[in-house]
């Protein structure tokens, strides 16, 4: 069977290692004489697969033992909830920033909690750059401020972890955890649905420091107390367990490959070279000021649009798939998470160059 290169915003590429790792154990893991899907959430089989993960990810991001680590369903998007209903604790006002459309979401679902104050948007410029910290409108009476550390969507990211002001921190980092070093104890919670760089989608790694647990909103369904999870080692309920075991064996190979350190390294690689590529170029274009750029998601422009459909018709045949930008924007978004290989990249470069030439 010959793979493709998968650009795919998410649900998104998986190591080759990871799925293999997986295809091996899918009808007896560890010699128990089944599958992983099958297993007991309480029994002492998965508990060690639960364990390790959890481990492995404190290793991965050097949490300090203050924070909860928490792997809950329902992706990012139910962090937008569980976020104000857990971090207002009496206070009634969140600052947020809005930096493209997953921190839209962020900011509508906030908004049925408590008054969300916004304290600073590019909406003005299409989301093409990150709004400069300094003038960020910041109320020290807010309960917390919430940005999304990298936008899907729009191809922007913070290269570094805003200083705001004594304020508890809150990021989503969906599309970019894992892929360059961070330090957690800046921050009160940082949230990532798995499907972009930690495997399979459902599920939402959630790391919450402990002062923070322990004073949900009242009348907030149990589902949503962090403390009903914190304290039950996130099965509280049946979890995701077969995309919790996913998420493990990705943050065994993120280890093999040199831990973040590692993985940042040839993110930067990657995204240099693409960016090279599409800024010697006058046949493509990516919109993003320079200094917001995004390492996981380019999005690029052909300079005469009728020819994306042969673009992408082009790529396929070569072995590229789902380069096709989000509908909201248009034109073509190559995501380049961690599972994506530089060969991956190196190919998609040279289709690229070739379709330039046959065009003009």
């Amino acid at each position: 069977m010959s793979r493709v290169y998968n650009f795919s915003a998410g649900p998104a590429a998986v190591p080759l290692e990871v799925l293999q790792k997986a295809q091996s154990e899918m009808l007896n893991w560890n010699d128990s004489g089944m599958s992983v899907m099958e297993m007991s959430h309480r029994g002492k089989d998965f508990i060690s697969i639960a364990e390790k993960a959890e481990a492995d990810v404190r290793e991965l991001m050097a949490i300090p033992d203050n924070y909860k680590v928490m792997f809950l369903q329902g992706g990012a998007t139910t962090q937008f909830s569980m976020v104000p209903m857990n971090l207002l604790q009496g206070k009634s006002k969140a600052c947020y920033v809005n930096t493209g459309a997953w921190s839209k979401k962020a900011i509508k679902e906030a908004k049925i909690h408590c008054d969300v104050q916004l304290s600073a948007s590019s909406e003005d410029d299409n989301f093409t750059s990150i709004p400069a910290v300094e003038s960020w409108d910041i109320d020290s009476d807010a309960a917390y401020l919430h940005y999304t550390s990298n936008e899907t969507i729009g191809g922007v990211e913070f290269q570094d972890v805003p200083d705001v002001g004594g304020l508890d921190l809150v990021a989503d980092m969906s599309s970019n955890i894992l892929s360059r070093a961070v330090d957690v104890s800046k921050f009160g919670v940082i949230y990532a649905g798995g499907q972009k760089n930690m495997g399979p989608s459902g599920i939402a790694l959630t790391i919450v420091r402990d002062d923070l647990i322990g004073n949900v909103k009242a009348g907030s369904p149990t589902m949503m107390d962090y403390k009903n999870h914190a304290d039950t080692g996130s099965m509280f309920n049946t979890p995701a367990t077969y995309s919790w075991y996913l998420m493990g064996l990705v943050y065994e190979w993120i280890k093999s490959k040199g831990g973040v350190a590692g993985i940042e390294a040839r993110n930067v690689r990657k995204a240099e070279k693409l960016y090279a590529a599409i800024d010697a170029s006058d046949f493509y274009a990516n919109p993003v000021q320079i200094s917001s750029r995004s390492r996981m998601n380019i999005p690029f422009t052909l300079a005469n649009s009728d020819l994306e459909g042969g673009f992408l018709a082009d790529a396929k045949a070569a072995g590229l798939v789902t380069l096709k930008g989000h509908r909201s924007v248009g034109g073509m978004r190559a995501s380049v998470y961690n599972a994506m290989p530089e060969e991956g990249v190196d190919a998609l470069i040279s289709m690229m160059a070739e379709f330039e030439r046959t065009k003009t």
